[in-house]
């Protein structure tokens, strides 16, 4: 996470400085402009690489606003992070990070000092490289684990080594390798894919950063019924995103397709009418229109009604009687009808047109060669 400075602020960082990696599970603070919202609480939420976060206590009463830099308490010595959200709001967000123990939230210390932030670029720069070397120091000890990121505390005393595993790892000879090669405090933290996924950031296929990356904190278990509930085709190549698991979009919309599709009668009910029996073929849930076939297993005599004809065929089907159609005679086809451009107007305007433009025979001659054929028609001398 790189830090910038914008001309126009009074210090620190302000809204117009804040990077994409800066703005990561942002929170719009809509009670911003609310008189007296930043003294309702003394609880400020500070941010640090990628989707870290943590809530701290402002005891020194310190004026910050979003985007300060601040030195914060941290064991052992302090962290730098960036304000991302003060008063009334933050006591909100506390809700969903589901804090054991108020002992959990520490202090502020102050605004970072130059001196704070030359051993912060330093702890930065040496991320990388570090990252490098344990995965080497990993690997030599035959672990079966992959460390995805490293963070360095601000003040370089410490390192958090996020590291992803699908069994449990023994990392206590691997923690003694590393605090002899990099001579800080070691940090284990497991994640999952998604969380994986959230610290790296990318694009996904809808064009948009991901949604882990931006603002999405907790992560519900996706099924593969929230395919098939939106008719979605079951392709694991589709159906996976940038962390291999299950989009965590297909669950946005599932919710509004159970609904809609309590309107419908189950697939699996034929439709008996006075021509033929109909078979479930396909429905299109947010149309409200449902697909039946002649036949069980291909498509033949397709025919497309809307779901409440649907069921009331099924009703009439319960009372013993069959429609003559699986179509309601009074009503419209539910696909929609053609549209006849020429309906209601002069089809013959074109040829009235085209006999305006047209000039007799005699009239197609152009002026010269009406003079040679004077000409022509003059006796000789």
């Amino acid at each position: 996470m790189k830090f910038q400075l914008v001309r126009g602020c009074d210090r620190g960082l302000c809204a117009r400085g804040c990077g994409r990696q800066d703005k990561q599970l942002n929170s719009y603070d809509w009670l911003a402009d609310v008189p007296g919202n930043a003294e309702s609480t003394d609880l400020v939420e500070v941010q640090f690489k990628n989707t870290r976060k943590g809530y701290f206590h402002n005891v020194n009463n310190l004026d910050l606003k979003k985007g300060d830099i601040v030195a914060v308490e941290a064991n052992p010595g302090h962290d730098i992070g960036v304000v991302t959200l003060t008063g009334r709001l933050v006591t909100l967000q506390l809700k969903k990070v589901h804090i054991k123990s108020p002992d959990e939230i520490r202090r502020i210390y102050r605004l970072a000092k130059p001196i704070d932030m030359e051993k912060y670029r330093e702890a930065k720069a040496r991320e990388h490289e570090t990252m490098i070397r344990s995965r080497q120091i990993a690997k030599g000890l035959g672990l079966d684990m992959k460390i995805g990121d490293v963070e360095y505390q601000g003040d370089g005393q410490k390192a958090i080594f996020y590291y992803i595993a699908d069994e449990r790892v023994d990392f206590r000879q691997l923690i003694k390798d590393l605090a002899a090669a990099f001579h800080v405090r070691i940090e284990m933290k497991q994640i999952g894919a998604r969380q994986e996924a959230g610290r790296i950031g990318g694009t996904g296929p809808c064009g948009r950063e991901l949604c882990c990356a931006t603002w999405m904190k907790n992560f519900v278990s996706v099924g593969t019924n929230a395919a098939r509930y939106q008719d979605i085709s079951l392709n694991p190549q589709k159906l996976a995103g940038m962390c291999a698991k299950l989009k965590c979009c297909l669950n946005y919309e599932v919710d509004s397709y159970v609904e809609a599709s309590r309107r419908f009668p189950p697939r699996n009910i034929v439709l008996q009418t006075m021509d033929s029996d109909y078979f479930f073929f396909k429905s299109d849930i947010l149309a409200g229109l449902v697909t039946y076939s002649t036949d069980k297993n291909s498509a033949a005599n397709l025919e497309t009604i809307t779901a409440s004809r649907a069921r009331e065929v099924v009703e009439m089907n319960k009372r013993g009687e069959k429609p003559l159609s699986l179509s309601d005679d009074n009503v419209q086809n539910a696909t929609k009808p053609s549209v006849d451009l020429l309906a209601g107007a002069d089809v013959s305007r074109f040829d009235k047109a085209k006999k305006k433009k047209n000039k007799p025979r005699g009239q197609r001659r152009t002026d010269a060669e009406n003079r040679k054929r004077d000409t022509d028609k003059k006796p000789k001398e």
